[in-house]
């Protein structure tokens, strides 16, 4: 049996055992009132109104029809009894049969709806109860109105049970859609993700290394030239062997599993080493060494070491000051140069340069970038992230 058919059933069993249990526990109240049958007739009918207790609470935890069957025997028995009352039942005898009679036997047609046996049990179950109670109340009430309420009462269980059992296999197809499409929109997401990921790891690397090519690596040593070539030579062979590239440090990308925490101060070196080859001079000043995560570390040093590339290309001087601080929450970067400057809102809204390799980096783990430039009076970008 498939899953929807299991949900289907449970839910089946367990209204029909509400209900069914409800109007059981009417028609006792009614049967217990003062008057309503003497007390032997009271004493044999408690047993059988437990039994069927007993058999619709089992048929809450269980689809096998030996549960409803004796349910129905000991039902039809206990009208018997109350019909048999000497001088007659009283109303609330009367209105204890009906209840149980129109509605907690009725309540068991429920779970007597999914199959073509199942609903030939219904059928048979009805004319039984039905055929009995009116033949044996028809002494102290008219047919008619009995058959009317007996039919009304396993008539609505039988549309209860009937629109359980298509609905929930709409309600099932329902979320299953709702969860493809939570798939697709996931996928589309993490599709964008690695798309990002790609043209920063491209601007970073082998569009930095066309860049100076373009400008035959003015201010750029042959040596220089020469190794960061190689190192996007290599990044590149592995990522058409299908490796996926994890950033490391300082624009560059490996494809190890980085450590859970790195010290800070080790890395600042290879970010200085790599600029001071390329013409830069950085200034360190502040924090010697700090730990981060490694997630932290490495979007801190990408996003750090493409503010100096933008310095080393834009500004117009040849020297830039870092300055590290850190508080219990918090680790920044204060990066200043003393060039051109630019007007902020002449940053193109499509440039990767500061908006994907600054501010997107740092907004995934939860850091930001600030920037204040005016022109002639150099430019200060504040890094931020979390500790």
């Amino acid at each position: 049996m498939d899953l929807t058919a299991k949900e289907r059933d449970r839910l089946l069993q367990r209204s029909a055992r509400v209900a069914s249990l409800s109007f059981l526990c009417v028609s006792i109240l009614c049967l217990m009132l003062p008057g309503a049958v003497p007390v032997m007739t009271l004493m044999l009918c408690l047993p059988l109104y437990l039994f069927i207790g007993v058999m619709q609470f089992q048929l809450g935890n269980s689809r096998s029809l030996g549960w409803v069957a004796p349910a129905f025997f000991a039902g039809i028995l206990a009208i018997v009894l109350i019909s048999q009352t000497p001088g007659g039942p009283t109303q609330a005898g009367l209105s204890a049969a009906a209840q149980l009679a129109s509605g907690s036997l009725a309540s068991l047609a429920i779970v007597l709806t999914t199959t073509l046996a199942r609903r030939l049990m219904l059928l048979i179950s009805f004319i039984a109860v039905a055929g009995t109670t009116v033949v044996a109340l028809q002494p102290f009430q008219a047919p008619i109105p009995t058959l009317v309420q007996l039919t009304f009462g396993w008539l609505l269980a039988t549309l209860i049970g009937l629109w359980i059992s298509s609905s929930v296999p709409q309600a099932v197809r329902h979320i299953a859609s709702i969860g493809r499409a939570h798939r697709a929109e996931r996928q589309a997401s993490e599709t964008e993700a690695q798309r990002r990921q790609g043209a920063r790891l491209l601007h970073d690397t082998v569009l930095a290394t066309l860049t100076l090519l373009a400008h035959s690596g003015v201010g750029v040593s042959a040596d220089a030239m020469r190794q960061q070539a190689g190192d996007d030579a290599r990044l590149l062979r592995q990522l058409r062997l299908g490796a996926t590239p994890t950033p490391q440090a300082s624009g560059g990308y490996n494809l190890s599993t980085p450590v859970s925490e790195t010290v800070l101060g080790t890395t600042l070196e290879s970010v200085k080493q790599r600029f001071g080859r390329m013409g830069l001079e950085v200034s360190w000043h502040g924090t010697g060494q700090v730990l981060l995560p490694s997630e932290v570390l490495d979007a801190f040093l990408l996003a750090l070491a493409e503010c100096l590339e933008n310095v080393r290309r834009h500004s117009g001087v040849t020297d830039a000051h870092v300055t590290i601080t850190e508080d219990e929450t918090t680790v920044r970067a204060m990066i200043t140069d003393s060039g051109v400057g630019f007007v902020l809102d002449d940053v193109h809204s499509a440039s990767l340069g500061f908006k994907e390799s600054v501010v997107a980096r740092l907004k995934e783990v939860g850091g930001q970038a600030r920037l204040f430039s005016t022109p002639g009076s150099g430019t200060t970008v504040v890094l931020e992230v979390p500790r």
